[in-house]
């Protein structure tokens, strides 16, 4: 069963809505990630695995994303995790790989609500020029506003306006072969977007968790500082100071 556009659309707009976020501004996934609680790990994975999530019964929620892939590929897997996390009914772990053509229903309304999620139709609307929306002659410095706008890759820029009806097939396929990094440094945009980033990096309250526990003397020293290595934190970094927070 294919997705249905506008269930997508309404369940996009419930999440924005509940999550404080207008129908048309970027959504800063870090901040997001940390509001809601998703302890997220970022790890060098293969290219063909681009991250996983888990929830269990007592609803905590786990999300692995791969930091060999570039920022805005990351953005679109976290996002894709987001709608197992919180959409799907009944979701079972799984190695995904978001925005690569899967047959699987579930994993193109996946998709389909990360590209909508990352990139709303009124907020893209708002940034185009009246003139290209005319003419549906998306040019390269809009096509650049908009990927650094929304944070997104330039492959899932193009393929939600191919979607929008905003650009042709033909038009897709050229503002393709366009070099992404040789664009961006020509319009002085920051390329750090197409490039891996993140690797170690932890998101949520794992640390605040495993410092409580210590405290309180329910675990030792030793089992917290292992703790912190289990997030690659290195609790003895401040040698004797480092448990007197």
């Amino acid at each position: 069963m294919k997705p249905n556009k506008f269930i997508i659309e309404k369940q996009v707009s419930e999440f924005r809505r509940d999550n404080g976020f207008s129908l048309s501004e970027p959504i800063t996934l870090k901040s997001l990630l940390l509001r809601l609680n998703i302890l997220t790990v970022f790890r060098p994975l293969s290219e063909n695995f681009s991250g996983m999530c888990l929830k269990d019964k007592s609803e905590h929620r786990f999300m692995l994303i791969n930091s060999n892939q570039p920022q805005g590929r990351q953005h679109f897997t976290i996002a894709h995790e987001l709608y197992h996390l919180f959409i799907e009914e009944k979701p079972t772990p799984h190695k995904c790989n978001p925005g690569c053509g899967s047959k699987n229903p579930v994993e193109q309304c996946a998709d389909m609500f990360a590209s909508f999620l990352l990139m709303p139709e009124t907020g893209i609307c708002q940034l185009i020029p009246e003139t290209e929306l005319k003419t549906k002659d998306i040019s390269i410095a809009t096509i650049l506003k908009l990927e650094h706008y929304f944070s997104v890759s330039r492959s899932a820029l193009l393929y939600r306006l191919l979607n929008m009806g905003l650009i042709s097939e033909n038009t897709r396929s050229r503002l393709a072969e366009i070099r992404v990094k040789y664009s961006a440094i020509c319009f002085g945009y920051n390329t750090a977007l197409y490039e891996s980033a993140n690797e170690g990096l932890v998101i949520g309250d794992f640390g605040e968790k495993a410092r409580f526990l210590f405290e309180q003397e329910k675990i030792s020293e030793g089992h917290y500082l292992e703790l912190l290595h289990k997030i690659n934190i290195n609790g003895m970094q401040e040698n004797e100071d480092s448990t007197r927070c």
